[in-house]
C-alpha cells in the first residue's frame, strides 16, 4: 500500500482489490487503453449526475445541447456523417445496427467469427443467418480474413440478405479488405456493418490500417476503451450514406442503451476526443516510435515469434494492426497459457489473453517506453530459458483442421427455435452429434464455438477439451463442466443440415 486508508475511504472488497492492483507494479498490455494512468479525472462522484437542466439527454438531445456538440466533435474527428456515444459498450452498437438494418425474420450475412453480441442481435430479431467463413492462418492456427468473393457469391445466391456484418480488425489484429467488401455490398444495395471495436485508433496514424469508415462501410462500431485512453464501456457508433435507416438506428440505440446513461462515461469519451484533437498527432507519433522500437528489438526472437506484417496476403489477410502484440509459442515448446502465466507471475506483466499456441497483448498510446522495455526484457529472458531442441508443440495442419471444424458446424435447426426447446445437461464425452442448446465460447474473445441449433461435431468437441485442458476460460458449461443439448434424439430433429441458421 502506498497510502493510508482511513474510515472515510471508499470501501468494499472489490474496490480494495482494484486499489491494490492499481498500486502494484503490474504492467498491463490489456484493456482499457488508458492503462490506469492516462486521463486522470476528479472523483467520479463529483461529476456523476442525471439528466438535469443544462446537461442535455443522450436519448433526446437538444439541437444545441452539450451532448449534440460533443458527438458532433467526435464525428468531425472520425470524418463521420453522424456519430453516437455508446455507454453500454460496442455491444449496444452491434445490437442496434443489426436491429435497424434487418426487419424481424429477415436475412443477415454474418461472419462466423463475429462477437457473441452479433449472434444475440440476430437471435433477438429472429433472423435467418447465412455465414461467411474466414480463411485459416496456418502458421498460427487462427482465423484469417474473409474473401470479398465469398461476400459477392453469398449475396448473389441469397437475394433476401438485407445486411452484411463483418469484424475488422479481429482480436488478433487481422484486417479485411473492407473497401472491396463495401463496394460489393453497395452494388447490391445492402448496408455493410463493421465491428471495428478493436480499431478505434486507426484514423490517428498512417502506420495503422485504413479505418472502416474511410473504406466505405455504412455503420462502424468502435470501442474507445479498448485502445484509446477512455473508461471501460465507452464506445462510438458512426453512420454514413443512405443505405442504413438512421431514424431506426437512433430508436434502437435508445432501446439497447440504459435509460440512465452515465455522464462519467460520456465525459470520458469527450475527454478522449478532446485529447486526440489537441495532441493526437504528437501522442501517436511518439507511440508508433516506441512500438516500432519494441518490434525491432524482438526481431531476433526465434522460439517466441512476434506476429507482424509478414502475414499480409496470406489467408485473405488484407492488412495487420501492428499495435496488437501476438506472440507465437509454437517453436518454444510451451503453450500460450504457460507464457501468459510466466509473464504475470515472474515479471508482473499482464497480457490480454492466451490461446493454445500464442499470447495476445494490446498496446496503445498510453504504454510508456519503460512498459515496452519491460516486455522486451521478459520475452528475451524467457526465450533464453527455453530448450534449444524445442520444436513445434502442435502440428499446424491438425490445428488448422480443428479451428476450421469448430467454425463450420452444420445447423440442425434455427437458433431461435433451439433456444425455445427443452434441454438437458450431458457430460462432454456424451455430446458428440447432439444439438447444442446454448452458446459455447472461449472468453476472451467471445466468438462462439457452438451456437444453439448447431450440431456438436468432433472438431468442436476437440476444441472444447483442448481449451479446458489448457486452462482457458470456457463459457456455457454448467458448474460440473457439462454441456446443454436439446432433449430427445438428435437424429429425429436434425433433418437436413446446412451452413446457415434461421435464427
Amino acid at each position: 500500500m502506498t497510502e493510508t486508508r482511513d474510515e472515510n475511504t471508499f470501501k468494499g472488497p472489490l474496490y480494495e482489490k482494484l486499489l491494490d492492483y492499481g498500486e502494484a507494479d503490474y504492467c498491463g498490455f490489456h484493456m482499457p487503453g488508458h492503462k490506469r494512468h492516462m486521463g486522470d479525472m476528479v472523483s467520479p462522484c463529483r461529476i456523476d449526475i442525471t439528466e438535469i437542466d443544462g446537461f442535455d439527454d443522450l436519448h433526446h438531445p437538444k439541437e444545441q445541447g452539450i451532448l449534440v456538440q460533443t458527438q458532433e466533435r467526435a464525428a468531425g474527428l472520425y470524418k463521420a456523417e453522424e456519430t453516437h456515444f455508446l455507454v453500454n459498450g460496442s455491444t449496444a452498437g452491434v445490437l442496434s445496427a443489426i436491429s435497424a438494418c434487418v426487419h424481424p425474420g429477415g436475412e443477415l450475412l454474418l461472419a462466423r467469427n463475429s462477437h457473441r453480441s452479433a449472434y444475440h442481435g440476430a437471435g433477438l430479431r429472429g433472423l435467418k443467418v447465412w455465414y461467411l467463413y474466414p480463411q485459416i492462418l496456418k502458421s498460427l492456427g487462427i482465423n484469417g480474413g474473409i474473401l470479398p468473393s465469398d461476400v459477392e457469391n453469398a449475396l448473389a445466391e441469397h437475394r433476401g440478405i438485407r445486411a452484411v456484418f463483418v469484424t475488422s480488425p479481429t482480436y488478433e489484429g487481422i484486417c479485411l479488405d473492407v473497401r472491396a467488401i463495401a463496394e460489393i455490398c453497395h452494388r447490391q444495395g445492402v448496408p455493410l456493418i463493421v465491428d471495428q471495436a478493436h480499431g478505434a485508433h486507426f484514423p490517428f496514424s498512417g502506420y495503422f490500417p485504413e479505418d472502416a469508415l474511410t473504406a466505405g462501410a455504412d455503420i462502424v462500431i468502435q470501442s474507445v476503451h479498448k485502445t484509446l485512453p477512455a473508461l471501460t464501456q465507452t464506445a462510438l457508433l458512426h453512420i454514413q450514406g443512405r443505405l442504413a435507416d438512421r431514424e431506426r438506428l437512433r430508436y434502437y440505440l435508445s432501446v439497447y442503451q440504459t435509460s440512465s446513461p452515465s455522464y462519467v462515461l460520456m465525459a470520458s469519451i469527450d475527454n478522449c476526443m478532446e485529447q486526440l484533437k489537441r495532441q493526437g498527432k504528437e501522442l501517436f507519433a511518439a507511440y508508433v516510435e516506441r512500438l516500432e522500437h519494441f518490434r525491432r528489438n524482438c526481431g531476433d526472437l526465434k522460439k517466441l515469434g512476434l506476429m507482424g506484417k509478414e502475414c499480409i496476403g496470406k489467408a485473405a489477410i488484407w492488412d495487420f494492426d501492428c499495435s496488437r502484440l501476438v506472440i507465437s509459442t509454437r517453436k518454444g515448446g510451451i503453450s500460450g497459457y504457460e507464457l501468459l502465466k510466466c509473464l504475470r507471475l515472474k515479471y508482473h506483466i499482464q497480457m490480454e489473453m492466451a490461446a493454445d499456441s500464442y499470447v495476445t497483448g494490446i498496446s496503445g498510446a498510453a504504454d510508456r517506453e519503460e512498459d515496452f522495455e519491460r516486455l522486451d526484457y521478459a520475452l528475451h529472458r524467457i526465450e533464453n530459458s527455453l530448450k534449444e531442441e524445442s520444436g513445434q508443440i502442435q502440428n499446424p495442419d491438425e490445428e488448422e483442421s480443428a479451428v476450421q471444424a469448430a467454425l463450420e458446424a452444420p445447423s440442425a435447426m434455427t437458433l431461435g427455435r433451439a433456444l425455445e426447446q427443452k434441454k438437458e445437461w450431458l457430460e462432454r464425452t456424451h455430446c458428440l452429434g447432439r444439438i447444442s442448446a446454448a452458446y459455447l465460447y472461449l472468453y476472451p474473445p467471445g466468438i462462439p464455438l457452438a451456437v444453439p441449433g448447431e450440431i456438436l461435431t468432433e472438431g468442436i468437441c476437440r476444441k472444447i477439451e483442448a481449451g479446458i485442458r489448457m486452462g482457458q476460460e470456457l463459457h456455457g458449461l454448467d458448474g460440473d463442466g457439462r454441456i446443454a443439448v436439446l432433449s430427445g434424439s438428435p437424429h429425429k430433429m436434425c433433418g437436413n443440415t446446412s451452413r446457415n441458421s434461421d435464427v
